[in-house]
């Protein structure tokens, strides 16, 4: 007997070896729904695909009971899917959020009110990205805010965390993940009735989780592979083996627990032990990570929500005017990689001489001009162009 059926946007790497395992793990028969028809063909004509992991205790876990649809050829067949799951999560990237919000809004409308709400969890690396997608459900509904099928779900915030590297060519299906892994899930939306998913730590209320997951590893993966980047190096290993690479990471990681510590009142000694873990897991040299994937999309990583300009804003808030974050956001303005369109985006802004410095900022880092980070990333927006 399964727990029900589980819709999960996005059958890519993520999807497959994180959020889809686990959902698997905790039975669910689960539906990936993705535009690329090339994967969810594959899907359709296997019956498992195995997970990998690679470090300390390491395992091999074996994906059965799933589905596959394109929801660009079949948008009815998702519709119907969410009419009918216990559960519908996402990993699309935050900027695809609004492209899946209108299937979700329709198989709610379309979902029988007698039915147990459905959970609805967006797993991605962004603050709050739940939150965002209900927002793009509710524009999407007739009756708004208002409207009865929004009744009909739970919106819970979640906070992800496990390095999942590109993949080796032929690998197929399977996935090669890290074995740490952590899923964070705000429960207080659920009133006591949230889904059985072993493995997940359920929180009462997430933003400390989120902000102490996203300034640390994100912060800190991006760090390194915008120095080891510029430094030549390929893999994220080789990377933070770098002792100059190594010493920014560091004085960034140090900026964002000044600010996890104040803002949320950790323990000193318990932040920095997890710190420590995780620059333990960019040493992985099983991880066959790259510099140039983990710093892929820059604009999105500089934007205002996202793991620079967010705790940089929060320092500056509280008085503080960050000095090591700032020089890794000026790094990643350097971040110039041909097969990636934000990094493509990126150097033809810094290369429009119409633009000034300050207005380039305030486009990037999404901030108010008069804001106290604006000026001083500027200046790296002016060293960059030089």
């Amino acid at each position: 007997m399964t727990a029900g059926t589980a819709v999960h946007f996005g059958a890519g790497n993520i999807g497959r070896g994180f959020v889809g395992l686990l959902l698997h793990e905790a039975g669910y028969e689960v539906v990936f729904s993705d535009v690329n028809a090339e994967l969810i063909d594959e899907l359709k004509a296997a019956d498992s695909y195995v997970v990998h992991e690679v470090g300390e205790g390491a395992a091999d876990h074996e994906v059965t009971r799933f589905s596959a649809v394109n929801s660009a050829a079949d948008p009815d067949a998702v519709v119907a899917a969410v009419a009918s799951a216990a559960v519908v999560t996402c990993a699309v990237g935050p900027n695809v959020l609004k492209f899946i919000a209108p299937a979700i809004a329709a198989g709610l409308q379309a979902r029988d009110a007698s039915l147990p709400k459905v959970a609805v969890m967006a797993c991605e690396n962004a603050l709050n990205a739940t939150d965002r997608l209900e927002e793009f459900i509710v524009a999407n509904l007739p009756g708004g805010a208002d409207d009865a099928a929004l009744g009909r779900a739970v919106f819970a915030n979640t906070a992800v965390d496990r390095i999942v590297p590109a993949q080796a060519p032929g690998q197929g299906l399977d996935v090669t993940v890290e074995t740490y892994y952590e899923w964070a899930i705000d429960r207080t939306p659920f009133g006591g009735a949230e889904p059985d998913i072993p493995g997940v730590h359920w929180v009462d209320g997430l933003e400390a989780s989120i902000e102490r997951k996203l300034f640390t590893v994100n912060t800190g993966h991006a760090t390194t592979a915008y120095f080891g980047f510029l430094a030549g190096a390929d893999k994220i290993s080789d990377a933070i083996a770098l002792p100059e690479v190594r010493a920014a990471v560091e004085a960034v990681l140090g900026e964002t627990s000044a600010l996890l510590i104040a803002k949320h009142d950790l323990d000193p000694a318990v932040h920095g032990d997890y710190v420590a873990a995780i620059l333990k897991r960019f040493e992985n040299a099983d991880l066959p990570d790259t510099t140039a994937r983990v710093g892929r999309q820059p604009l999105r990583k500089l934007s205002r929500d996202e793991r620079f300009v967010s705790p940089a804003a929060g320092l500056s808030d509280r008085g503080t005017t960050p000095v090591a974050l700032l020089e890794a956001m000026g790094a990643a303005l350097r971040f110039d990689v041909a097969d990636d369109e934000q990094s493509v985006e990126l150097q033809a802004m810094l290369a429009d001489a119409s633009r000034s410095d300050v207005e380039l900022a305030v486009a990037i880092t999404g901030l108010d001009e008069a804001h106290p980070l604006v000026a001083p990333f500027a200046a790296k927006v002016g060293a960059a162009r030089a």
